[in-house]
């Protein structure tokens, strides 16, 4: 959508959408930034409400105490600087001191991040800064560290160090986003020079779209799973009339596109992205390629769920759902058919259906374009996701071959260990904090930073758990952060990973809370749940386990628990 587009959105109610506090805080003119920002929160149903400082005030803004800035509580503060500015500033500098100017820069970015946080509950974000090239020097600025462009490349490199230190501060990448449009397509001289805005309004659209993606991943939405056609999509030809031989992958030809897309791919299941195969195919003839043709990057182990068969796409994407039991927007559905795009998205509006170009070799860009898959973290255990799933199938055929329920959970044989949150934990349970949206009673985020301050707190008890069955490990599952309240523990946090469900580990979770409030002397366990539009699974959850409603809350009373039935057993 252009800027015009986007400008009509304004026009369009916002009731009922997620409200989201952001302040503005620009060394440039961001007015048209603004608007272009709340029209696109608006298309994807988000109101951004923003607080928009005056022109060029980031420092006094951040550094009173008593500013506008500070009294607006944000959620999401976004330091946005341009280069010219930064040029203007490198050019004051002595010349013998140039060479240090990016570090500094990146010096006073930690100071105002520092401050921030030293006053207000808050999230960062700062862009990395287009790399103009004044020429002074031509090519050999490249050799000279005391020139403008050098300095322009060191800085950002500064702040991907810097964000990597600081947790809750996060980087825009407008620079990659220019580099990819051009500067000719993102800088309007007449812009520049009558109104002191940096940034084109073509190019606005691409940027206002980044602040989005990054804001939505620190918030925890964002895409988990990439489906996948295979005939046209994964590899070129109809595998059930050209044969294994006659498909088009590889270095050669077209081959290279297919090639291409599949290498990508490959590196979003690395970092934890599901991957499932729907295709309208026999299934022993389509799983061929990925055994036996020497070309495939992508293989079976790489593929979470693979579906073959000649039922509707629509059906097919639904059962992936439910195997996986993720929400469907969180999942992405490629196909090069556009009746079979139209026909799924028209079926499942919350699933994103990208069109892809009709020309294969153009497949790669127009997706890395789209940038589908933000995240605001990664850890070692995303990378066992796939198996994990796999393992989940397995145990979802097994279950069909019991009557009874609670034979088919003896017989999975489970352990689970329960530890206070550790320094080992701590960055696994930030990230469950930032993503889990079903099972998660209250929905409040927590970053690895406040995760690791809560852990060390007098005033609450943290409780990880593990699950473990005769198919695998599922790693950690599970985090409670309890808050003591005179005699009584407040559920400050209760989250699981879905794929855990149905195998009765609420009821364990609940035994293990009751028995560090009676180790204590607590009287009463108090939960409560906070709605939002993706935890409706949870709505009845307190009752369920036998709380009684007080209130706005849910009051379990200790000295009346009865242990629930549970086949997990301790480690």
């Amino acid at each position: 959508m252009d800027f015009s587009g986007l400008k009509k959105n304004l026009k369009k109610g916002v009731e009922g959408f997620t409200v989201i506090k952001v302040a503005v805080l620009c060394d440039f003119a961001s007015q048209f930034l603004v608007q272009a920002l709340k029209g696109y929160g608006i298309g994807e149903r988000i109101h951004y409400e923003i607080f928009e400082a005056d022109y060029n005030q980031i420092e006094w803004q951040i550094l009173d105490p008593s500013s506008p800035f500070y009294e607006y509580k944000p959620q999401y503060a976004l330091i946005l600087r341009s280069s010219e500015k930064l040029k203007k500033d490198f050019y004051k500098t002595p010349p013998e001191e140039r060479a240090g100017f990016a570090q500094k820069q990146a010096a006073h970015t930690q100071y105002l991040y520092d401050t921030i946080l030293s006053r207000i509950d808050c999230t960062v974000l700062t862009n990395t800064f287009p790399e103009l090239n004044d020429n002074v020097f031509g090519n050999f600025s490249t050799k000279l560290q005391s020139s403008f462009p050098y300095q322009v490349k060191y800085l950002n490199l500064c702040l991907m160090d810097l964000s990597r230190t600081c947790k809750r501060l996060f980087l825009a990448d407008f620079s990659s986003i220019i580099n990819r449009r051009g500067l000719v397509n993102s800088f309007d001289s007449r812009l520049y020079i009558n109104a002191d805005m940096v940034f084109g309004l073509d190019i606005l659209p691409d940027l206002v779209k980044n602040l989005h993606d990054v804001i939505q991943a620190v918030a925890g939405r964002f895409k988990k799973c990439l489906i996948l056609d295979l005939d046209n999509t994964v590899w070129g030809g109809i595998i059930g009339d050209d044969g294994i031989e006659g498909i088009q992958v590889g270095d050669l030809g077209i081959g290279k596109a297919f090639t291409g897309l599949q290498r990508w791919v490959k590196e979003l299941k690395n970092r934890g992205i599901l991957l499932a195969v729907c295709s309208k195919n026999t299934e022993e003839i389509a799983r061929e390629p990925f055994e036996n043709h020497p070309d495939m990057v992508l293989r079976l182990n790489d593929i979470a769920i693979f579906v073959a068969n000649w039922e509707n796409k629509v059906d097919n994407i639904r059962h992936i759902q439910s195997v996986l039991n993720i929400s469907f927007d969180s999942m992405v559905f490629l196909d090069d058919n556009p009746f079979e795009r139209t026909m799924v998205q028209q079926a499942i509006p919350d699933i994103t259906v990208p069109a892809l170009p009709e020309d294969p070799s153009e497949y790669l860009v127009f997706l890395e374009g789209l940038n589908l898959f933000e995240t605001a973290s990664f850890t070692e255990e995303d990378r066992e996701r796939t198996g994990q799933y796999q393992v989940e199938a397995k145990r979802t055929t097994l279950q069909q071959s019991y009557l009874n329920e609670d034979e088919f959970l003896d017989s999975l044989q489970m352990r689970s260990e329960v530890r206070a949150f550790d320094a080992f934990t701590i960055p696994r349970i930030a990230q469950l904090s930032q993503r889990s949206n079903q099972f998660n009673l209250r929905t409040v985020r927590y970053t690895e930073e406040q995760t690791g301050k809560i852990a060390t707190d007098k005033d609450y008890f943290t409780i990880s758990f593990t699950l473990q069955d005769i198919f695998g490990d599922n790693g950690l599952i599970s985090a409670i952060i309890l808050q003591k309240r005179d005699r009584a523990l407040f559920v400050d946090t209760w989250i699981m990973s879905c794929r855990v469900l149905k195998r009765g580990m609420e009821n364990f979770v609940l035994n293990t809370m009751v028995g560090i409030a009676r180790s204590h002397g607590c009287s009463e366990l108090v939960g409560e749940y906070i709605a939002t539009p993706k935890n409706g699974m949870v709505k009845n959850h307190y009752s369920d386990l036998g709380f009684s409603r007080d209130g706005e809350g849910y009051v379990l009373t200790i000295a009346d628990f009865k242990e629930r039935k549970t086949f997990i057993k301790n480690k």
